[in-house]
């Protein structure tokens, strides 16, 4: 049985003094979603996601030997900016992930991020900071212990990642990630994600997802808040069976490359999530009024014209359309002429899945 002690290095066997990484890990998009934890970042239900492609992290990590090592020591830059309020949860994850990296009090670093979407604007900008963040430190212990193998390699890496937040372990590798103990999914773990390992019919490659950008302000309840809400919720155990439920569902809809079923699992998913935050005590709403006009507008067209574009969300305001490839201009159209309209400043991200994180 896996335990995270097996993460815990032995001796490394080669030196560096300094040097630099740089990675890029993307945003991912959750169909069957994780709300509520245990201890130690551990999902109390299993979730898969999409990987995406343009909206990512790209982070470099620039280190060097120092000779004081009784503390973390680092510099924090964003779009190359020094920025101060990022910094405690960069240390928090140091402090976290410390046990499994014991060099990290001897390096100075300095990290550099930038993202290509808005940050803390309901894409997941924390999954894919602490992913690339989490590959570049692999980086450098790959330096120090020069025989690991690559499963391993990515496999840590996705440990550290969800150490810093949850959902990160699924933006390391794979196009479709599964995170979280799952009975019919092989190699399923709480631990670290793992690409889904079965069949992935024709319908869902290159599978699109645009991002309707309806509230790009950062959002009144942060995602942590909100996962601790489900520890007394009422209705938490039903929806944590739910999740399971719908994971399994998903492993048939993959293999038969059924659409319609594909997008009732996924919007009920994205609605049993707002309903949870809705039913939890303090309760609170994260969609705008713009959320719930497109919602019903995606509802009227599919409706009329039978294509299966439907839409998912985030613990935040802003709506992925989905939706497969064959059918991108006609739904490229339809957001043009009637969702854009419902976007902060008529902004919007194409994105598809990707493949996960990159070496720069």
């Amino acid at each position: 049985m896996f335990t995270a002690a097996d993460f815990i290095p032995n001796k490394y066997t080669s030196t560096i003094e300094n040097g630099n990484f740089e990675w890029s890990a993307p945003s991912n998009i959750a169909l069957v979603k994780y709300w509520g934890k245990k201890d130690n970042q551990i999902p109390a239900n299993p979730s898969v996601s999409f990987t995406l492609n343009n909206c990512k992290t790209i982070t470099k990590l620039g280190f060097e030997k120092r000779e004081n090592q009784n503390s973390f020591s680092f510099d924090l830059l964003f779009e190359g900016k020094p920025k101060e309020d990022f910094k405690p949860k960069i240390q928090k994850f140091l402090e976290r992930i410390e046990i499994y990296l014991p060099f990290l009090k001897e390096y100075h670093f300095t990290i550099d991020t930038q993202n290509t979407f808005p940050h803390s604007s309901g894409i997941a900008s924390s999954a894919s900071g602490m992913a690339a963040l989490a590959m570049n430190f692999m980086s450098l212990e790959k330096k120090l212990n020069p025989e690991m193998t690559e499963d391993y390699f990515y496999q840590k890496a996705s440990f550290l990642a969800r150490l810093g937040s949850g959902s990160a372990c699924r933006s390391v590798k794979g196009n479709v990630v599964v995170w979280g103990n799952q009975a019919n999914i092989e190699g399923s773990s709480d631990f670290f994600g793992v690409e889904f390992p079965y069949a992935i019919h024709e319908n869902f490659k290159n599978y699109q997802d645009t991002i309707l950008l309806v509230d790009k302000g950062e959002k009144q309840v942060s995602s942590t808040v909100g996962h601790d809400l489900m520890h007394n919720h009422p209705y938490a155990e039903r929806r944590f069976a739910q999740a399971h439920e719908n994971l399994d569902q998903l492993i048939t809809i993959f293999e038969n490359g059924n659409l319609e079923d594909f997008i009732k699992v996924v919007e009920s998913e994205a609605l049993t999530l707002h309903a949870m935050m809705m039913t939890s005590m303090p309760y609170f709403i994260l969609m705008k009024p713009n959320t719930l006009q497109i919602i019903n507008a995606i509802w009227k067209f599919r409706n009329e014209t039978q294509i299966p574009v439907c839409f998912t969300l985030d613990a935040g305001a802003n709506v992925h359309v989905l939706y497969p490839e064959n059918v991108s201009a006609k739904v490229l159209q339809f957001i043009k002429d009637e969702l854009v309209v419902f976007c902060q400043n008529g902004q919007y991200i194409c994105d598809q899945i990707g493949e996960g994180s990159i070496a720069l």
